[in-house]
């Protein structure tokens, strides 16, 4: 830590950095047009930048500058299971890989605090209207999970700096909201910006504090554990200013589900967004988090408010420490991030969204950002009279009805909404659909308390909305097994059965195998397509039921106002909830002294648990870059949900098939996502989703869907993994070519180890989301960007060809892309080289993240020795 520009902070017995000095003396005045980003990203090089490089670094932010690198040190690393898991069997791999070579394990710890929510291993078997369905999907989580929950509990006593919270206790992007991030740190005295990466898209929720936070995937989550700098060049920083306020009847979730489609539309990819305006004044800190939550959806990296009396408001609201209330209050004011001290602010690029033009909407049926305003239902095809025979499920049947996800059950007006709504329409004699499997997945504990406070949780669980569970559920495609009877009724009569939930993914075949669309909706709206049953159906317009008089009631009747909604939230949601979720969570335990080995002892039957073999064999060499033949040829929009799906794991998938091998019973074959800690699991799981369109397998002309793959030169049509089997077999190096945005959505590393487990040793596409491009670097996978204007098309790429890649890597460098035709013909194609930063290039050439540190560690050790 740097000492210049170290200061008393006034009010208080901390120091802080005086960051507006520092920027001043390099260019006076500068500090005062800085955006909210740049201030926090500038104290970050003050407070931790080496002195020789810190003038050059502040230029760069100062002067809106993106020639050079600079470094930033999150204070936090958070994790879910999933990712947080298979990072720590990373590093627990890595001890072995370090012992192996005469290295001391033990000294391979995390440097950067680690905190790790297990959250996402739940399956929502028992659905809502089972009261004893929170303890019945728990006692599964825990069968099913036992070698992963054995290896965390290792972690917790043989790693240094990692806090674990266990299963059943909420999601991570929540508990960081309402208890994790104090918003300012304070370390050895001085207080700065609370700033994190978390291994997971949906990080930037607690943004809405004005926390950096940003998703990032496992392997640069790993680094930044180690202590290493996340690099980067100063982001595009888009200003969004927010206008008007919602009109009644319109929650969060219409306003973030319309501010999708529009900011996708504006293209905002890879950008840090900052909302300002008078509109912001009129969104509760919890509206924000639900917007700040969905920025990945947008397509960007961060979606930043500053802090104001509603951050304060919503800090004294979930129970913080009063002094740290006070602090930050201080902080803020006295370092230009409270909204007052932004005024003069200045972006490069503006966008403008009026509050007041949101109408009640859906987003489906496939993608987050398709907006579907419910008045256009029929007009788009959507909804419309529809016939069906008594006593059969109708066209466009609602099979999953879950109220899941942080992203909107954070928001207590949305959690009030619903349970009003539950409550009208109990009183009135509604029921939900008997096929509609409905579900409440709850972010924290907070949310049950106050509606039970509230009166409200027996209205939801009348209509079959029961806790199922504190963890993330259907959104993450952990929506369980259906009825058997409902089952076999789609499948005979090939339904078209819809899932409609408050989450943020509706990917094609995200949310359950049997649901071929999804559509993301408020936490009410879920509630009324429970009791509509079908998507098919006019939400607005068409009759839910007839109630006692013989009157028909229709979703006006019984959608609560807005002022009955503010009333209940002012009188049921207490600070005293919150302490009592969050005061024994987080009680720091005494050291009871118990000390394992510092090598976990891998169990070698477990298909959850495996030593990871990123130092072995090929993986350890040289990648060739030479005579690559294409695995897939994919289009655009190519999601992680594609490259390594996340849901449940069928009987006849080559995972399921592997998993009946190793001796476990179908019932507990668990998710794609719980077995990515063994790589023999895992990577079974590469381009196995069903909807797959892998333009090398045609029939009739046309692209057929499927996990499919086409061995060449054979030409034979087979399973994806019957093919990546074969070229591992041939050691035959591969290729992957796609379209536009490869890699958007979930921030998953499986996505970019699968492929290079496979043997790929480049992935050619018109672009990348930000999170896969740095983890295919992660796993020493070559990204490469065609020019604008070329791709797979214009060059007639079929998957019978041969490729090299030649040239020098160096940041974003021309390269060349040598396509060797079956004719003979040779055509050479200038691409871009997406290593963006010299600490890329040198992460690639090391093989990856894991075996650049095994590297540098054991180069450490022996210069100390």
């Amino acid at each position: 830590m740097n000492t210049a520009n170290r200061k008393p902070l006034p009010g208080t017995r901390l120091d802080f950095f005086d960051t507006r000095a520092a920027v001043d003396a390099i260019q006076p005045g500068a500090y005062d047009s800085l955006p909210y980003t740049s201030r926090v990203l500038a104290e970050n090089l003050v407070r931790r930048c080496a002195p020789a490089t810190l003038a050059a670094s502040l230029k760069q932010i100062i002067q809106r500058k993106r020639d050079l690198d600079f470094p930033w040190f999150p204070a936090r690393v958070v994790c879910h299971d999933i990712l947080g898991q298979t990072a720590l069997v990373d590093l627990a791999g890595l001890r072995d890989a370090i012992a192996a070579q005469g290295g001391d394990p033990a000294l391979v710890n995390p440097v950067v605090p680690t905190q790790l929510v297990v959250d996402h291993s739940l399956a929502v078997e028992c659905g809502g209207f089972d009261p004893d369905a929170f303890d019945k999907n728990r006692a599964i989580e825990d069968r099913r999970n036992e070698d992963r929950f054995h290896f965390i509990d290792w972690t917790k006593k043989a790693f240094k700096n990692v806090d674990v919270i266990p299963p059943g206790n909420g999601i991570l992007h929540q508990i960081n909201l309402e208890r994790m991030s104090p918003v300012v740190q304070v370390k050895d005295g001085v207080a700065f910006p609370d700033t994190l990466v978390g291994t997971d898209s949906h990080t930037p929720m607690v943004d809405a504090l004005g926390v950096i936070a940003i998703g990032v995937g496992g392997l640069e989550a790993e680094s930044v554990m180690l202590g290493r700098a996340s690099w980067m060049r100063l982001p595009d920083i888009v200003g969004v200013e927010l206008t008007g306020k919602p009109g009644p009847g319109i929650t969060a979730t219409d306003v973030v589900l319309s501010l999708t489609e529009f900011l996708r539309k504006e293209k905002v990819v890879g950008a840090y967004l900052e909302f300002y305006g008078a509109g912001t004044a009129n969104l509760t800190l919890g509206d924000r988090a639900t917007i700040a939550n969905m920025a990945p959806e947008f397509g960007a990296t961060a979606a930043m408010f500053y802090i104001d009396e509603q951050t304060i408001k919503y800090l004294k609201l979930t129970g913080r420490d009063d002094e740290l209330v006070k602090l930050v209050e201080i902080y803020a004011k006295e370092t230009g991030l409270w909204a007052d001290g932004l005024k003069n602010a200045e972006y490069e690029r503006v966008l403008k969204f009026d509050l007041s033009s949101v109408v009640r909407t859906l987003a489906g049926p496939s993608n987050p950002h398709r907006r579907l305003p419910v008045s256009e239902l029929a007009a788009r095809g959507i909804s419309g009279k529809v016939e069906n025979e008594p006593g059969l499920m109708p066209d466009g049947a609602v099979i999953i009805a879950a109220i899941t996800s942080c992203t909107n059950t954070n928001n207590p007006r949305n959690m009030i909404a619903a349970g009003l709504l539950a409550r009208n329409a109990n009183r009135l004699g509604l029921a939900r659909k008997p096929w509609a499997k409905t579900s409440l997945a709850p972010g924290s504990k907070a949310v049950t308390l106050y509606l039970e406070e509230a009166g409200l949780l027996p209205e939801l669980e009348q209509l079959g909305f029961g806790v199922v569970a504190y963890a993330c559920t259907s959104c993450n495609g952990m929506s369980g097994a259906l009825d058997p009877v409902i089952q076999k009724e789609v499948m005979d009569r090939d339904l078209y059965a819809t899932a409609v939930l408050s989450g943020n993914r509706n990917f094609d075949g995200r949310i359950h195998p049997y649901a071929k669309q999804a559509f993301l909706a408020s936490p009410p709206l879920v509630v009324a397509y429970a009791i509509a049953g079908t998507i098919r159906f006019d939400i607005e317009k068409d009759v839910l039921g007839i109630d006692a008089d013989g009157n028909p009631v229709r979703l006006k009747d019984i959608w609560p106002t807005d002022e009955e909604i503010d009333s209940i939230v002012a009188a049921s949601v207490k600070p005293e909830q919150f302490r009592k979720v969050y005061e024994p969570m987080f009680a720091v335990s005494a050291d009871t002294g118990e000390r394992v080995s510092p090598l976990y002892d891998w169990r070698p039957q477990s298909t959850y648990i495996r030593r990871p073999p990123y130092w072995e064999g090929a993986l350890a060499g040289a990648r060739a870059l030479e005579g690559m033949r294409a695995l897939a040829v994919l289009g655009d929009n190519i999601t992680t949900d594609h490259l390594s799906p996340s849901n449940a794991i069928l009987a006849d998938s080559a995972a399921g098939e592997y998993l009946t091998k190793m001796g476990l019973p179908e019932e507990d074959f668990n998710s794609y996502a719980t077995h990515r800690g063994d790589h023999l699991t895992a990577q079974r799981a590469t381009f196995a989703n069903p909807t797959l369109l892998n333009e090398m397998v045609r029939e009739d002309g046309k692209v057929k869907a499927g996990s499919l793959a086409r061995i060449e030169p054979e030409g034979k049509v087979t399973r994806m993994w019957e093919a990546i089997e074969t070229y591992m077999e041939r050691k035959q190096p591969l290729i992957v070519i796609a379209g536009a945005d490869y890699g958007q959505g979930s921030s998953r590393d499986w996505a970019a180890k699968g492929v290079r487990l496979a043997g790929a040793e480049a992935i050619v596409a018109e672009g990348f989301e930000r999170i896969h491009r740095t983890n295919l670097v992660g796993m020493g996978v070559l990204p490469l960007e065609f020019k604008p204007g070329v791709n797979r098309t214009t060059l007639g790429i079929d998957g019978t060809e041969l490729f090299d890649v030649i040239g020098e890597r160096k940041p974003r460098a021309d390269l060349t892309l040598v396509i060797h035709r079956r004719s003979g013909e040779r055509v050479e194609v200038p691409v871009t080289c997406r290593l963006d930063t010299a600490e890329e290039v040198s992460i690639y050439e090391a093989g990856g993240v894991l075996q650049r540190f095994a590297q540098d560690f054991l180069e450490s050790s022996q210069a100390a020795a």
